[in-house]
């Protein structure tokens, strides 16, 4: 595992690569963004965004998703990967929020992973886009990345991959930090054909030179 030093240059790099990086998932106002994080768990932000531009027509408030039958919600995001399940944890995210908040999105770690299908990353996501509190979520494309160039260690669970990121990258960045980590393994570093022989991480890369030796990468001069 790297330095801080060297991870927190790494991270700085990131930030020249991706300055403008954000939230993708389009919303409204703080409960659009916690349903379609919700909706986002294994699916790509491009489906989310597909599917909500008519759910968030139909469904304004938590009443009215409870209006409907839970097959009818199901058919609304049959599209999006295990939409059973979270059809049914929308409802009772709904029920909750009705039931427990006046119907408005809580604004603590604890109130959201109260509720039906939030875990830590969707209310890290929520605390930090829609209120502005500095949070570092870690899915699947910060944690890859975090492995690969060897800021964290390959067997860190995801909260060992948050500690460890917001130990070495200052508060005020986090948010920012993790938008662009996420740009990272989104567009450059993917998953399965990261984009080594461009990077400029790659001397210093842990995966990435792995890749090297093993002949998978071609750099001029190589």
């Amino acid at each position: 595992m790297i330095s801080k030093k060297k991870a927190l240059e790494m991270v700085d790099v990131i930030d020249g690569m991706f300055p403008d990086a954000e939230c993708e998932l389009r919303h409204d106002n703080p409960f659009e963004l916690t349903i379609a994080v919700l909706l986002s768990a294994q699916c790509t932000d491009v489906l989310v965004n597909k599917v909500t531009k008519s759910l968030f027509e139909k469904y304004k408030t938590p009443e009215d998703y409870l209006n409907v039958s839970l097959e009818e919600l199901q058919d609304d995001i049959r599209s999006i990967g295990l939409y059973r399940n979270k059809a049914k944890n929308i409802q009772k995210l709904c029920q909750s929020l009705l039931d427990n908040y006046d119907g408005i999105v809580p604004q603590t770690h604890k109130e959201l992973e109260s509720l039906a299908g939030v875990g830590r990353k969707t209310a890290n996501v929520v605390m930090s886009v829609a209120f502005g509190e500095p949070s570092l979520a870690v899915d699947t494309h910060v944690e890859r990345v975090s492995k690969r160039l060897g800021i964290c260690r390959i067997k860190d669970n995801v909260r060992q991959v948050e500690d460890r990121l917001c130990s070495i990258i200052p508060r005020e960045r986090w948010t920012k930090s993790h938008h662009q980590l996420i740009f990272f393994g989104r567009y450059h570093c993917v998953s399965r054909k990261p984009k080594c022989e461009v990077c400029p991480l790659l001397d210093d890369c842990r995966e990435g030179q792995k890749r090297l030796r093993a002949g998978l990468v071609k750099v001029d001069g190589a």
